[in-house]
């Protein structure tokens, strides 16, 4: 089969569609036809040599995709040759085919075609275990989104709304905002010009998702309402920080980093308990209409260098984009 492989830790340019080994569903996995997949932030990472893929998992990019099952493992019995799903991957999404976890596949969601659902396991896991699952947000409450504008931004925006949530986004443009305004959020905070800290006021969030990491933390602890709940998903403004405790004990507040990729495939804390939690609560929404896939465009999977320098560019693309092999 065909795949796109980094020759070398470093820019777009290393990425290469080539030939390599088939692979093969082993002891309960599916073999997935991939139809298409999706571009994240930790596919970058990865192509910089700064986020390697958990031990057993191919080398490949890629962290979600959509397709037909070709194949099942020893001990599958709730899928068949044939089903059309999209699965939660810990590698191997940028491929014609790819072994995943049956535990980790979803069926379609109502209503989504198929290259459309490649766009959703990634995001949607990330923000159901995060803002659902250990936040624990709920109707009333105000929901902070960093990054509004890209693919888990513009998912947690229109989840936050279906949960009854306030939703404050910040974005780095007006008409960005303007867009996630349309996604149903409540407050827009221009970064560029505006301190989040201030527009949030004493009030602050109950809940935010930080995609920035160090930078943001001291002001995210300021933001924090009482009993607030700091969720931190990534660490595009750096990795290391101190943590003023005399700024967070007064607010009962709490900081959690929640990675998704490194979880075990099942057991306490897997990516099996969180893709039955989004199959349960998350589906319903997006049969319902409440929450939808947003994705900025389709390219071939041979193209990944060129989706990968337009998402770092970070001025165009509003969701996600989807690559079809």
């Amino acid at each position: 089969m065909y795949a796109i492989v980094a020759r070398e830790p470093g820019g777009p340019d290393v990425l290469e569609w080539t030939e390599v080994p088939d692979p093969q569903a082993g002891p309960g996995e599916v073999l997935v036809e991939v139809a298409a997949s999706a571009v994240n932030r930790a596919d970058l990472l990865q192509r910089q040599g700064l986020y390697p893929p958990p031990p057993g998992a191919p080398n490949i990019i890629g962290l979600e995709c959509s397709g037909t099952i070709a194949a099942l493992g020893e001990g599958v019995a709730d899928w068949q040759i044939g089903d059309e799903v999209c699965a939660l991957l810990a590698g191997g999404g940028y491929a014609q085919r790819v072994a995943v976890p049956a535990a980790q596949v979803l069926p379609l969601p109502q209503g989504v075609d198929l290259v459309t659902a490649a766009s959703l396991p990634e995001v949607a896991c990330t923000v159901w275990s995060n803002i659902v699952q250990h936040a624990g947000l709920r109707s009333g409450e105000i929901l902070l989104v960093h990054g509004g504008a890209g693919g888990i931004g513009t998912h947690a925006i229109q989840v936050g709304k279906a949960l009854g949530a306030t939703v404050a986004v910040t974005a780095g443009s007006d008409e960005r905002l303007a867009r996630c305004t349309q996604l149903g959020a409540d407050v827009t905070i221009n970064y560029k010009t505006q301190d989040f800290v201030e527009v949030l006021g004493k009030r602050g969030a109950d809940v935010i998702l930080d995609n920035m990491g160090a930078s943001y933390l001291d002001r995210n602890i300021r933001a924090l309402a009482g009993d607030g709940r700091l969720m931190v998903i990534g660490f595009q403004g750096g990795r290391k920080a101190e943590i003023d405790f005399a700024k967070l004990l007064p607010k009962r507040g709490s900081v959690a980093a929640l990675g998704l990729r490194g979880r075990p495939v099942t057991g306490k804390g897997s990516k099996a308990e969180v893709v039955a939690g989004v199959r349960e609560g998350l589906w319903p929404l997006i049969a319902e209409g409440k929450v939808k896939p947003i994705v900025h465009e389709v390219r071939p999977m041979r193209d990944a260098s060129g989706a990968h320098t337009a998402l770092e560019s970070g001025g165009e693309v509003f969701g996600k984009i989807v690559l079809t092999p």
